[in-house]
């Protein structure tokens, strides 16, 4: 039997290095974490039964001091058979159970599929639990042994009072390693079944790497790939997929800037709201005339918050007014009632702000006479857009409005988003520049965009990922 010890940075490169310097067929016994990184023992040629030998002859070596017959032994278990750490895991517990029943603390419950009876746990040299039967009358003790009795006890005590945290913190740290291993065996599954899918289904795993290099999320690569004909060539079934994407992705025919009306736009900080309503704005009064829009801010929880609007309209020459109550705006609406569009510049919130109930509610105070159109920016993060969206779902937005696609590497994250939550997007911003930088959605172009920035700035998928995020969905798709 080989076993090499390998340190490495992280657990995952520590078991890449494992499959590339042994084998795929090594066997990992044993891991620890470094000040440095961690360590990994592997083995390759692992003899099962000559560990199971020397753990028997181990035992015969073991002195009769322990009066207590001990339950049946069950056969040591495999290290190499990830369905024994929940028998471990059960084991560790019924330890802690026992010293907890000692103790009166609450037993700490944790489910495994295979739970061991009583007969299965080794006792040999632990202390046996203390029995709930009535103890026999015990006979007077002579003074001098109840006083000694009495002197000792104290360090007994305090002995098992300390004795109780070491085995809390024993317990937990081989709970802890157990959690690691399973962890390592389901990357190590994960990454052989990735491994077989794409020697058995070429076209689909080389998509599902190039979806996920454009940004999409794995649900969304996953559905694409199911779609897609396997017999085509790679090119050509990436093509179908982002055809797909743009049939698919809700794109709102808007006639905002036809119809008018009263319109809020909402959103999170930074995203470009301001800059926005000035777009929108000046597009209006080319189309209508300057005396056909107004505009009204009711961000009153930032210094000069109001300034870059006051810049915007004195350029646009229109009027712009302030409201910071709900029966404010409502005052400002009806003596703006003559104008064909009302922007509303709302302040930005965070989608964790506790204010964005009161936001809401003054929106919803307006009925049906304002729209709400929600603003994203296209360089933010998957998980960010998702929780912003889910966050200001409150607003009831009638659309979107995508910003900032110039800045962004990648449109992946907001194109899943859209699909995901089934958002209609109705502008795409792109630049600074008031008002050229501002057109209606369309899918095609989107996706046309997010496919020439992967080949500007993309960045290669790495295998280990590709394995963990679609390794496991290898054996469904066959």
């Amino acid at each position: 039997m080989k076993i090499k010890r390998i340190h490495a940075k992280t657990m995952r490169q520590g078991i890449r290095r494992v499959r590339d310097e042994i084998g795929p067929q090594a066997v990992i016994l044993s891991s620890r974490e470094l000040d440095d990184g961690v360590e990994v023992i592997a083995a390759l040629d692992f003899d099962e039964e000559a560990v199971r030998e020397q753990a028997e002859r181990d035992e015969r070596r073991v002195p009769p001091a322990a009066e207590t017959p001990a339950p049946r032994r069950r056969e040591a278990p495999s290290l190499a058979e990830p369905a024994d750490f929940a028998a471990m895991l059960e084991r560790a517990n019924d330890i802690a159970a026992t010293r907890e029943d000692d103790s009166g603390r609450q037993r700490i419950d944790v489910h495994v599929d295979d739970p061991l009876t009583e007969d299965d746990l080794d006792l040999t040299g632990m202390e046996a639990p203390r029995s709930h039967a009535r103890p026999a009358p015990a006979r007077p003790e002579p003074a001098p042994r109840r006083a000694a009795a009495s002197r000792a006890r104290p360090g007994r005590e305090q002995e098992a009072a300390t004795a109780a945290p070491r085995d809390d913190a024993s317990v937990e740290a081989m709970r802890s390693e157990l959690r690691t291993l399973r962890t390592l065996f389901e990357n190590q599954l994960s990454v052989m079944e990735w491994q077989q899918q794409g020697r058995n289904r070429p076209t689909r795993t080389t998509l599902l790497r190039q979806l996920t290099e454009i940004g999409l999320g794995p649900d969304v690569c996953r559905k694409l790939a199911d779609r897609v004909d396997e017999s085509l060539a790679p090119d050509v079934a990436l093509r179908q997929a982002m055809h797909t994407v743009a049939r698919h992705l809700p794109v709102k025919k808007d006639d905002l800037l036809d119809r008018g009306g009263v319109v809020a736009v909402i959103g999170p900080t930074g995203v470009g709201k301001t800059t926005t309503v000035a777009k929108l704005a000046a597009r209006f009064a080319l189309r209508h005339g300057r005396q056909t829009v107004a505009l009204v801010s009711t961000d009153n929880y930032r210094i000069g918050a109001q300034d870059q609007l006051r810049n915007f309209a004195r350029i646009l020459n229109v009027p712009v007014h302030t409201a910071g109550s709900t029966e404010e705006l409502e005052e400002v609406l009806g003596d703006l009632a003559d104008k064909r569009l009302v922007l509303v510049d709302t302040a930005g919130m965070s989608q964790r702000d506790m204010r964005l109930a009161e936001q809401f509610s003054t929106l919803k105070a307006l009925g049906d006479r304002i729209r709400s159109y929600l603003v994203l920016s296209a360089n933010t993060q998957l998980a960010t857009l998702n929780e912003t969206v889910k966050a200001y779902a409150g607003a009831r937005p009638a659309g979107c409005i995508v910003t900032k696609t110039d800045e962004a590497t990648s449109l992946g994250a907001v194109i899943t988003v859209l699909l995901r939550q089934r958002l209609p997007v109705s502008f795409l911003g792109n630049g600074q520049r008031v008002p050229e930088d501002l057109a209606p959605a369309r899918g095609d172009r989107l996706v046309q965009e997010a496919v020439g920035l992967v080949k500007q700035y993309g960045q290669a998928a790495d295998d280990d990922q590709l394995a963990v995020a679609f390794g496991g969905g290898a054996g469904q798709g066959q």
